[in-house]
């Protein structure tokens, strides 16, 4: 379904095939031995989908995605295989008009069920619960840390992936433990994989955030997807970056130039929606209220904008 360019919905579009799985953004296909993956311009405020769509979105998620894939070294091995239309299975190479800059061809994998979630400034949930308890999923901080700070050291703050509704937050500990009881996997087995998980997200977000800040951006925080192939689960798996990375929907950008610790920054991402919701007092469940064309257009503007500055 579009609606004046935006790609809302694909159901149907292809042949009259079904997506396997809708998630808030994409529609997935499974395509015998692979998944495509499709980037639609919709856009999730508070769990809840809005009505509207935002012009381009898609498209800079889907760049995004293969770019930082491509770029860095960490990221290897990943699920990316090809982004070329023409080299999609039927019926998919014939609709190049909607798949063209907004899907891709993948491996599958048995997805972990934690999200790798890395933080080297405080903010969001983390700074909510630094300010409650002084800790962060666990991990002690020092004392007398402002909003926005730099923290002293890079922390990693997985969280359980949820259908629906937020994520909700771990101690390491509790992610050994959720690892060890959704997999069905022995402890130590468990632990393996949580320190092989620990490593190689940290290692991609000190190196996208090397990366950003010679283009004067801030990645404050970012979360991971990993997968482990298929059949029986062990710890000798290679671990491999799937779904989205590094961008807005998945990272909380900010602008060098214009960061001051001790307030909420910019972001680039769909800030000025949230705000405009709660604004209006809406209650955060469905149905959602329409957006202003005008918010829409800055909206969409905010994606443009950090594509382009880390697309040198």
């Amino acid at each position: 379904m579009t609606t004046e360019g935006v790609l809302l919905d694909t159901t149907g579009m292809f042949g009259g095939l079904k997506p396997v799985n809708q998630g808030k953004v994409r529609d997935i296909y499974d395509v015998c031995e692979h998944l495509l993956i499709v980037s639609t311009d919709r856009l999730s405020a508070f769990d809840v989908i809005m009505n509207q769509g935002i012009p381009g979105k898609g498209k800079v998620l889907n760049e995004m995605s293969i770019r930082w894939m491509q770029r860095l070294s960490s990221a290897s091995p990943h699920h990316f295989e090809t982004a070329s239309y023409n080299r999609y299975p039927e019926p998919f190479c014939q609709y190049a008009g909607i798949l063209d800059g907004r899907s891709m061809l993948v491996s599958k994998q048995q997805t972990l069920p934690l999200e790798g979630v890395v933080r080297g400034y405080l903010a969001g949930s983390g700074l909510k619960e630094y300010l409650a308890n002084g800790i962060v999923c666990g991990i002690p901080l020092p004392k007398n840390l402002k909003e926005s700070d730099k923290l002293p050291d890079t922390i990693f703050t997985p969280a359980t992936k949820a259908e629906s509704g937020h994520d909700i937050n771990l101690t390491h500990e509790q992610a050994i433990d959720h690892l060890e009881n959704v997999l069905g996997i022995s402890r130590a087995t468990a632990v393996e994989l949580f320190l092989k998980m620990q490593i190689r997200c940290t290692a991609m977000y000190l190196e996208a955030a090397e990366f950003a800040c010679e283009r004067g951006i801030i990645i404050a925080d970012t979360k991971f997807e990993l997968g482990i192939g298929d059949g029986e689960v062990r710890a000798s798996m290679p671990l491999v970056l799937i779904d989205e990375i590094l961008t807005p929907d998945s990272s909380r950008f900010w602008s060098l130039e214009d960061y001051e610790p001790g307030r909420s920054q910019k972001s680039f991402d769909k800030q000025p929606v949230r705000d405009y919701l709660e604004s209006i007092g809406w209650d955060k469940r469905p149905p959602a209220p329409d957006l202003p064309a005008e918010l829409v257009a800055e909206t969409s503007r905010r994606y443009q904008d950090i594509n382009t500055r880390l697309s040198n």
